[in-house]
């Protein structure tokens, strides 16, 4: 296992101003590492979970942190500030930065060691230690333990007040965040080092990225009192039924670790008993800042339960149909009526290969709606929905409701299977209901509706929708090519995005004229932003910083490849000049692809996928038309505001620090 931090990953004099510059130096540290492999795709997932949550903690420290498929192995980077960076911590700017890289899939092993850094954090001594050193090799054995820090002073822990049968008072306490990195751990070790300076016994339980062991059953009705600081929904909650209970969010368990022990005491002398319902247990329920599930706007958990079936969705559609693309592009289209190739394959014949790859495509297509179906369910309940929700997709099919179909059978199971979960059982029962009991209840419930009550209402609407689209044209088609472009590069890559790239990829499970005509639209307008950004660093290079136009290079190749992420640095640096023009630009090209009849069988865009389009060359052009659009408009709105950025080679400081000031 590769060391976490070196000396090369140590930077004791960060002369960064704001935090997006300080993860930038740190970064560009860990791509000299071979650790990150695209400085700008990390920096955006950085960005994002910085945007769920701030990442500055009381006592001078940041932690951005984030998982990314951009990371090769788990690395961190750490820095320190002379003059303090503003990470949102309620004490003021931060002194010492850590900047935590975790690749999507990172191994247990190196999730322990991160915890374990998380906890060391909360101790005064060794954050001490780090302002003090002067050697980044030392620096970097300090953090990785090898150092060790100077032992604290002995202290006595208070006695409790209302110690009672010889026994201090008991809290149990759940922590966790979004990424399940840092803030988990370090909540656990403020409220246990807390509870040790009060007298009170605190057991926590981490749900984050190095495990979930629970509680003991027997510690847990032991206990006086619970503590829920949590970013994401606690996991099992029932088990804390009966109890005092304090729901808070992460942060104010790192900094408010006294103050909340004190009120689980207050609310335990008060016989405050928190109503703790069973359900909500699911993956995808989001962060609330402590407020529970109910708490969260229905809109904002719906949302949330439909990207989840969407994200488990989407490798199907793209396997199934750039399979079935590459089948049409060498066989024509009248493979479909090809025999199986399981009776008859000859190794020779082009028609043979064709017939194969478009019967392997139709099998994963075939998966499309009830994983679409299953996978909502899920994130609305956990496994336990899986079964109904993947029966209640399969049914959607046979019943010929399509891909709305999904989407409702998705939502009912999850709702039966929510309402199952809150209706009190046995103890004895209780092992046998989410594999045997509620799958058996919530199948049966969600069959029924599908089969009997709004199956074929839902198939009616399914089919008026395709003959809608198949219908479109003239006016009607322009205004839906300009919306779909406007959503595509509004958020690029965010909820918008995925709600416009879910709506064509739908249409893929029944594909017609029209729902074709709309996939091309989508996937032409995803490639303007990072395209016509690429174009304006190009064009104008004084309008943009050093780093922008190295940024704007890279974009040349996302944006022929369909990554509209691309252009979100540039988004970032500057959203009211950026965002309206590659909205504009998008609308064109939208609008364009559906006035050229432009049709796309696969679920992706690029230039990789040109052959498998119809009317290419228009397609081609629509892209450029809204490129040129959204470049000079870009160019148009940067010229105009009177001032420009002030290269980082020549004011000897990065690209996130040395830009003047926008105007709107």
């Amino acid at each position: 296992m590769s060391e976490l931090i070196t000396a090369e990953l140590v930077d004791l004099d960060l002369s960064a101003a704001t935090k997006d510059a300080a993860a930038r130096s740190l970064a560009e540290r860990m791509v000299a590492a071979h650790r990150v492999t695209d400085l700008d795709g990390f920096l955006a997932d950085v960005a994002a979970r910085e945007a769920q949550m701030p990442t500055g903690l009381d006592g001078g420290i940041g932690i951005p942190h984030c998982r990314s498929e951009h990371v090769s192995a788990p690395t961190l980077a750490f820095g320190r500030s002379a003059r303090g960076i503003d990470f949102g911590a309620a004490d003021g700017p931060a002194d010492l930065i850590f900047l935590i890289a975790a690749p999507a899939g990172a191994d247990d092993d190196h999730l322990t060691i991160l915890s374990g850094l998380a906890r060391r954090l909360m101790d005064p001594e060794f954050t001490a230690a780090l302002r003090a050193g002067d050697d980044p090799g030392r620096v970097a054995a300090l953090i990785r333990g090898e150092e060790p820090a100077p032992e604290p002073e002995a202290t006595t822990p208070i006695p409790a007040a209302d110690d009672t049968a010889g026994r201090p008072f008991r809290i149990v306490a759940v922590t966790s965040c979004p990424t399940g990195i840092a803030h988990t751990y370090m909540a656990a070790e403020s409220l246990t080092a807390a509870g040790r300076a009060e007298g009170v016994e605190v057991t926590v339980e981490t749900q984050g990225s190095a495990g979930f062991s629970k509680l003991d059953p027997a510690v847990v009705a032991a206990a006086d009192a619970v503590i829920w600081a949590h970013d994401v929904e606690v996991r099992e909650r029932a088990r804390f039924r009966g109890k005092p209970l304090v729901d808070v969010g992460v942060k104010a368990g790192i900094n408010r670790p006294a103050e909340l022990i004190a009120e689980a005491r207050r609310k335990a002398e008060r016989g405050e008993i928190a109503a703790v319902p069973q359900g909500g247990d699911g993956p995808a329920d989001g962060a609330d800042g402590g407020s529970g599930a109910d708490g969260a706007h229905f809109g904002v958990r719906l949302r949330t339960y439909l990207m989840s079936g969407v994200s488990y969705m989407v490798p199907f559609v793209a396997a199934g149909g750039l399979l079935i693309a590459l089948s049409f592009a060498i066989g024509g289209y009248e493979i479909v009526d090809a025999k199986s190739v399981a009776d008859h394959f000859v190794w020779g014949q082009a028609d043979s290969w064709a017939a194969l790859l478009n019967q392997i495509g139709s099998a994963a297509f075939g998966f499309l709606v009830p994983v679409l179906a299953g996978y909502i369910a899920y994130g609305m309940a956990d496994r336990p929905a899986l079964v109904p929700g993947f029966v209640g997709g399969a049914i959607a099919l046979t019943v010929d409701a399509g891909f709305l179909g999904g989407l409702v059978a998705g939502l009912l199971a999850g709702a039966v299977v929510m309402a199952i979960q809150r209706v009190p059982v046995h103890p004895t029962l209780r092992g046998i209901m989410p594999v045997l009991v509620i799958p058996l209840i919530a199948s049966a419930v969600v069959g029924f509706l599908m089969f009997i009550v709004v199956g074929k209402p839902i198939a009616a609407l399914q089919s008026a929708l395709t003959d809608w689209l198949n219908g479109l044209s003239g006016s009607n088609a322009v205004i839906l090519g300009v919306v779909l472009g406007l959503m595509m590069c509004f958020d690029m890559g965010g909820p918008l995005n995925k709600v416009a790239y879910a709506f064509a990829v739908g249409g893929l499970a029944d594909p017609t004229d029209g729902s074709l005509k709309v996939m091309a639209a989508v996937m032409a307008a995803g490639m303007v932003p990072p395209l016509a950004m690429a174009l304006a660093t190009t064009v104008r290079k004084k309008l943009f910083t050093k780093t922008e136009r190295e940024n704007g290079r890279a974009a040349w190749v996302l944006g022929a490849s369909f990554i509209t992420e691309g252009a979100i640095p540039f988004a970032a640096a500057d959203p009211l000049r950026v965002i309206p023009s590659v909205m504009a630009g998008g609308a064109v090209t939208g609008a364009l692809s559906m006035a050229f009849g432009c049709t796309l069988r696969a679920p992706h865009g690029g230039i990789f996928v040109v052959p498998l389009i119809g009317e290419p060359f228009l397609y081609l052009l629509a892209i450029a038309a809204g490129t040129l659009v959204a470049t000079a408009l870009v160019v148009l709105l940067k010229g105009a505001r009177g001032t420009v950025p002030v290269p980082a080679d020549e004011a000897g400081a990065t690209a996130a620090d040395s830009r003047v000031g926008v105007t709107a």
